[in-house]
């Protein structure tokens, strides 16, 4: 990963429905969209949920109420074949593959597949034997913390750095896991806050707002990821597509992203090279505020000062006020030195 650049990824979740077309589909739009990575969610209902678990408040607004969170997750699962087709299908469209897996049985099965890259859902920030099972691969891991406190983000980390990965290691996304998510729930300055409190991780931001706003004015606040929600059409069903970019919205918050990394800068204060042809046009000189004869003392009231900035900066004032006019000068001529 370039770590000199936010790195962005477009989360298909499981806005596929069920569809490996879909999918792969949704693959190609993020690569064409600019993202460095497309990330898809690995389950199987029956080592997920119970089949009387209850579905969230808005999984129950975007999907048919009579349902359980098991039937629903259900007709949302990916074989494993069809994880490696999404993966085949990455490697052509450049971009890089990830998913997040929700039980021990599909950290394996993603193992088995390749996977070197560990994004951890939210909702298994306090999992331990998941947390330690994908600690004990000593990769790089992408921990979301939604619904988690500080000592919660603080344990999981302890898992990782007991088994010895290095916290440069670990990116952290601040999150929210409400679809979608109010913005007076957003709460971006806590992504500060994990920084502050554990120094030597990186930070991020996975968002799960309308729009793309809150994403771009986190990776003004210092977010080294980005991961949002994308769907095909946001009146198919399931939980998630309501809360999710457009294609051409997905496109868009790229397109921002790189502006606003670009407009970052280094943080050295000073003149920019676009703009240092300017400084001698907006800025002033000092110059004959009447004609001034040779031998004339230089006075308030003979002085002034106006563009062009070509001659004696005006912070040299009280330099040459009380010197004395070397030459005869016209109204408006420069004053030399």
């Amino acid at each position: 990963m370039n770590r000199d650049k936010v790195f962005i990824i477009a989360e298909a979740g499981v806005n596929h429905n069920g569809s490996l077309g879909r999918a792969m589909e949704m693959v190609a739009i993020a690569a064409d969209a600019g993202a460095d990575a497309v990330k898809f969610q690995t389950f199987k209902a029956e080592t997920l949920v119970t089949k009387s678990a209850a579905k969230a408040d808005y999984q129950k607004k975007t999907s048919a109420r009579d349902e359980s969170q098991f039937e629903m997750l259900k007709k949302l699962e990916l074989s494993h074949g069809a994880h490696s087709e999404l993966i085949k299908t990455c490697e052509l469209n450049g971009i890089e593959f990830l998913s997040s897996p929700f039980d021990l049985e599909t950290i394996d099965m993603l193992r088995g597949l390749g996977i070197q890259k560990w994004k951890i859902p939210s909702g298994e920030i306090t999992n331990l034997p998941y947390l330690r099972k994908i600690a004990s691969f000593g990769q790089e891991i992408i921990l979301s913390t939604g619904m988690a406190d500080l000592e919660e983000i603080k344990t999981a980390l302890f898992v990782f750095t007991k088994a010895e990965i290095p916290l440069n290691m670990i990116t952290v996304l601040h999150c929210n896991t409400e679809y979608p998510t109010p913005f007076q729930d957003v709460n971006l300055k806590a992504m500060q806050t994990i920084k502050a409190s554990f120094p030597g991780v990186r930070v991020g931001y996975s968002d799960h707002t309308k729009g793309i706003e809150v994403p771009v004015a986190a990776v003004a606040m210092g977010a080294t990821m980005i991961e949002k929600h994308f769907t095909l059409d946001k009146h198919l069903p399931g939980p998630d597509h309501n809360a999710s970019l457009l294609p051409e919205e997905l496109a868009q918050m790229v397109r921002a992203v790189r502006n606003i990394e670009l407009a970052l800068g280094s943080g050295i204060k000073k003149p920019s090279r676009s703009e240092k042809k300017n400084i001698h046009i907006a800025r002033k000189s000092i110059v004959a505020a009447c004609s001034i004869a040779a031998g004339e003392i230089f006075t308030e009231d003979n002085l002034t000062v106006k563009r062009p900035g070509t001659g004696i900066s005006p912070m040299k004032w009280d330099d040459i006020v009380g010197g004395t006019a070397g030459k005869n000068y016209k109204k408006d001529d420069l004053i030399d030195a």
